[in-house]
């Protein structure tokens, strides 16, 4: 009798055990809550409300009407890098003239996930639109020129990963007391204003966030940076610094901007040059009349 006392409990244990990793395995697979349903705050700025191809449900912007200016100056535009369904959260924004953000209620402690939509529509080249971003005064996005970054009329997300616990809000190695509060700001800089597109904050981690379509120009670059990295590494192994001069590849789209000094004023000396020469002759000859 006391060996069947002891096996119940070694079995009931040994079950427990099995469901726990079954559970993260569940989970793992997808068992667990879906994209949607970690989404605990989503909007559209400037927009009204969208159902997202993930299941999100972006809000209508809580800002209209408040602060800041809404344009949906870019559905005329075709957004590149987005799925035709999901181009409405790109076409529309929010803007404003000084600095502005919106406050994300947060419950529960645990790892979550910043992710904003950006954009460029209207300027077609880079140092037009240069901005912060804050989180709880947190610079967590510094100088974001969209142009600079994909392009015109190109979708691109700025992802960052955030974690609370004990109070305490983490992010990019700083850590600051969190009051129940997540503010998201914007803020002025020294060119044009700041804006955004779409934001949502979501539990879980970088590998839980949906990722935008593939960018031939981006990747290209990408690559290019990867190579300069290796070559880099490379040559300090080998105790010789590397002398690589491969050029990053920059993105454009949209109409390209004519260099002011790229124009050659040489050709337009020679004929200077032979006015002088046959006038200083006829001037001596006039003169000696």
């Amino acid at each position: 009798m006391a060996m069947r006392w002891v096996k119940v409990p070694l079995v009931a244990g040994l079950v427990v055990t099995v469901l726990s990793v079954l559970a993260e395995h569940c989970w793992a697979d997808g068992g667990g809550p879906n994209l949607a349903e970690r989404v605990i705050w989503a909007v559209n700025a400037g927009g009204e409300a969208h159902t997202d191809m993930h299941g999100i449900h972006f809000k209508k912007d809580p800002l209209e009407g408040k602060l800041g200016k809404a344009s949906d100056y870019g559905v005329r535009l075709p957004i590149l890098r987005s799925s035709p369904e999901d181009q409405v959260l790109y076409q529309t924004e929010r803007y404003n003239e000084d600095t502005f953000g919106y406050e994300v209620p947060i419950r529960e402690e645990g790892d979550y996930i910043l992710v904003m939509k950006y954009a460029e529509v209207y300027f077609a080249q880079s140092q037009q639109k240069v901005f912060d971003v804050r989180l709880n005064d947190h610079v967590v996005v510094k100088d974001l020129d969209i142009f600079e970054r994909v392009g015109h009329s190109t979708a691109h997300d700025e992802i960052v990963p955030f974690s609370i616990r004990r109070g305490k809000l983490s992010v990019q190695g700083e850590v600051s007391t969190f009051n129940g509060k997540l503010t998201v700001e914007f803020v002025k800089g020294y060119y044009d204003n700041p804006k955004v597109c779409a934001l949502y904050v979501m539990k879980g981690t970088l590998d839980d966030v949906p990722k935008l379509q593939p960018h031939p120009g981006l990747e290209k670059r990408e690559d290019l940076e990867e190579e300069e990295e290796e070559e880099t590494e490379v040559g300090e192994e080998g105790g010789k610094k590397s002398t690589s001069t491969v050029p990053k590849y920059k993105v454009q789209s949209g109409p390209r901007t004519p260099n002011p000094y790229a124009a050659d004023n040489s050709s337009l000396m020679f004929p200077i040059l032979v006015a002088f020469g046959v006038f200083i002759p006829t001037l001596f000859c006039l003169c000696r009349l």
